[in-house]
């Protein structure tokens, strides 16, 4: 193929998932995951080629006979071996660098970086590679290459030695380690980490704490030691909003909370959560306060119901089918102490039902987002969006939205169940005018940004780059 595009959009998933049919041809499953879905809208209509990752047979199938182009986009996957990409994705991505941005090693414990690890961080200078070979072959003179997230920090040094003509943008949708996480790194892995994204001619992030945290590895020389000069890049902050347009459409299909769920809540109070099962989530933590809050505040047993909405996540990791078998157990005891025969405190549910959150998101008393450390949190932004019933959001200040969204948020500590258990216990008493002026705040607040000033920033940063 010749090199013919002008844009490039990098990320792990595409736009597009398949499986294969009763024939052994390609059909189409679904959309992309979460990012990709977010990005399919803003990509559209640019004439841009999406690569990314072929997830499977199917989707390599269907790249094969033309069925992943959409909105007009080519889409181009990498195929990488299965060894290869899971050791790239599975251990390096998912397991060390998503828990060392988001601070969650187990540190007496994990991690371990034995030889295995050895072979996964080459399994993962691999997937780059096989990327920048890809990026390299089809971009035109001086394109623009958009890079989307951890899996791809490498991008940047590989395709300054290959094609320093690219205008290249990195953007971080977790946080970003501070130096004390990075150094838990083996430190040839941190320095290639920080000399990759080094090599990119921006670098972008949600919020302003996660600059200053990449910006400030650049200043420790154990961390820099590995990676040549220990400049940093170019970095910027461009929080994602929401798509007024996407989700006023997904209301206005919506056909109301599930009447199961509407029995269960009747006339109570609903606290929601809407989550992914995944250990920065807190979910754990959040069970714990609505426990304290029932312990000390008597007075709202059967007059609030929690609503956790939640889906799988990462299940191919012990730790995750740990944490969910520990959050299902913790609903179990919760509606067994404090249960009666008409009243369930939490509903747990783990079918991933988008409809059923925005049908939720609507109807929701007090909006509960504690991530232990979140780049974002499109939840804490697309609920009060949503929501017709001047709902509440209390919300995490390690959330990277918590910047935005702190004058009409009850601010906690995610770490603190007694001060998160005091603000639900807040927010559910708020008297009406309070209530809604909270709400008016938050819309306010929520509609400042859209998914689209977002993607013009980058583009904007990208035209400004000299190469």
């Amino acid at each position: 193929m010749a090199t013919v595009a002008d844009l490039i959009v990098v990320s792990n998933r595409g736009p597009l998932s398949f499986q294969l049919g009763d024939e052994g041809r390609a059909q189409l499953a679904g959309s992309g995951g979460g990012l990709a879905t977010t990005l399919q809208p803003l990509v559209a209509g640019r004439d841009a080629t999406w690569i990314a990752s072929s997830m499977s047979e199917a989707d390599h199938l269907a790249a094969s006979d033309g069925l992943m182009n959409v909105d007009g986009m080519t889409v181009v996957t990498v195929r990488l071996d299965a060894d290869t990409y899971r050791m790239a994705y599975d251990v390096v991505s998912n397991a060390t660098l998503w828990y060392c941005h988001h601070h969650l090693f187990d540190l007496p414990r994990r991690p371990r970086f034995d030889v295995h690890f050895v072979d996964a961080w080459d399994a993962y200078v691999s997937m780059n590679e096989s990327f920048a070979d890809e990026i390299a072959r089809l971009a035109s003179q001086g394109a623009t290459v958009l890079v989307q997230d951890y899996h791809f920090a490498l991008l940047g040094k590989l395709l300054e030695a290959s094609r320093p003509d690219l205008r290249t943008v990195h953007f971080t949708h977790t946080p970003f380690g501070d130096p004390s996480a990075l150094r838990v790194l083996p430190a040839n892995c941190a320095s290639e980490l920080l000399e990759g994204m080094a090599g990119f001619g921006a670098c972008g992030f949600h919020a302003p704490r996660w600059k200053a945290a990449f910006d400030a590895c650049y200043h420790e020389d154990d961390l820099t030691a590995l990676a040549g000069s220990g400049v940093a890049p170019y970095s910027f902050v461009a929080p994602l909003g929401p798509d007024p347009v996407a989700l006023e459409n997904e209301a206005a299909e919506s056909t109301g909370i599930d009447p199961a769920l509407e029995r269960v809540v009747g006339e109570r109070m609903l606290i929601l959560r809407v989550d992914r099962i995944e250990l920065s989530k807190n979910i754990i933590r959040g069970l714990f306060a609505f426990e304290e809050l029932l312990d000390e505040k008597p007075e709202w047993r059967d007059r609030v119901v929690m609503v956790a909405l939640a889906y799988p996540s990462r299940e191919s990791l012990a730790d995750y089918l740990a944490y969910r078998s520990e959050v299902e157990h913790t609903v179990e005891r919760i509606n067994d102490r404090f249960g009666t025969d008409s009243w369930t405190p939490i509903v747990f549910n783990v079918a991933d039902d988008r409809s059923r959150s925005v049908a939720a998101y609507m109807e929701y008393d007090v909006l509960l987002v504690n991530p232990v450390r979140d780049g974002l949190n499109l939840v804490a932004k697309e609920g009060p969006f949503l929501n017709r019933n001047d709902g509440s959001l209390v919300l995490s200040r390690e959330a990277g939205a918590f910047d935005e969204l702190k004058s009409g948020a009850f601010g906690i500590n995610p770490f603190d169940v007694t001060e998160t258990a005091a603000a639900l216990h807040g927010a559910l008493g708020l008297d009406r005018d309070e209530r809604a002026e909270r709400a008016r705040t938050l819309k306010k607040l929520v509609v400042a940004r859209t998914a689209s000033d977002w993607m013009e920033d980058q583009l904007r940063i990208a035209g400004s780059l000299e190469r």
